[in-house]
């Protein structure tokens, strides 16, 4: 068993563990399993990913779930590939495809050029399709039982953003921001400013705070 960051005391294991959150799984479904492995209930983490992201994910253990505020409200930095061309239900891959629009007039001096607006402290309406919760109740099932309600604006701040590469219809980019960012709402806002609609295709998680993922290990190597 490879565990990072952990010790075993008499009310057994505590600490962080450094997870690259694999594809397809949810931030509580490597909560559970860790929690399984460990053989006990006490074990959250320090910022939700998404199932479509990967990435650190900083899962706390024991005592150290107490701290989960501070890691959470720790800079995040993303590395996003944005689909340009297509609007879809959930802001990203996995939602079905709303409308398509033309994106063949777009080109690297287009995307640098709005890329600065979405700089600095604002206003974020979080998706209809997220975990935040409206009256008691996640916003992502009140959507899935025909509610489409977003829920009230938060403030967000988007520290830096740099233009990696764009071949498209597909542009990389990466991104440090603060907790509570949604990426998938910042690609959609790119598409609707560069006038042709955009989703987030694939994200990334690379630091959070003084942790990076190149410190991580993947599940599976935990789980042995």
């Amino acid at each position: 068993m490879n565990l990072i960051g952990l010790v075993r005391g008499v009310k057994g294991y505590e600490g962080v563990l450094l997870v690259d959150k694999p594809l397809g799984l949810s931030s509580f479904g490597v909560v559970a399993r860790i929690r399984r492995l460990l053989g006990i209930k006490k074990v959250g983490h320090g910022g939700t990913l998404d199932p479509l992201a990967t990435g650190l994910l900083i899962v706390l253990v024991g005592n150290a779930t107490k701290r989960c505020g501070e890691f959470m409200g720790a800079r995040k930095i993303y590395r996003a590939r944005i689909c340009l061309g297509s609007v879809t239900a959930g802001d990203d891959r996995e939602g079905p495809i709303l409308r398509r629009e033309a994106h063949v007039h777009i080109d690297e001096t287009h995307i640098r050029r709005i890329l600065p607006s979405f700089l600095g402290t604002q206003l974020q309406t979080p998706p209809a399709f997220s975990a935040k919760k409206i009256n008691g109740m996640p916003s992502y099932k009140r959507a899935q039982t025909g509610i489409f309600t977003c829920p009230p604006p938060q403030t967000i701040t988007v520290y830096r953003i740099d233009f990696l590469r764009y071949q498209a219809p597909l542009l990389e980019v990466e991104i440090e921001c603060s907790k509570g960012t949604y990426v998938r709402t910042l690609a959609k806002d790119m598409g609707t400013k560069l006038g042709c609609g955009a989703h987030l295709h694939a994200l990334r998680r690379t630091r959070s705070g003084n942790f990076s993922v190149e410190n991580a290990q993947t599940l599976n190597a935990l789980l042995q």
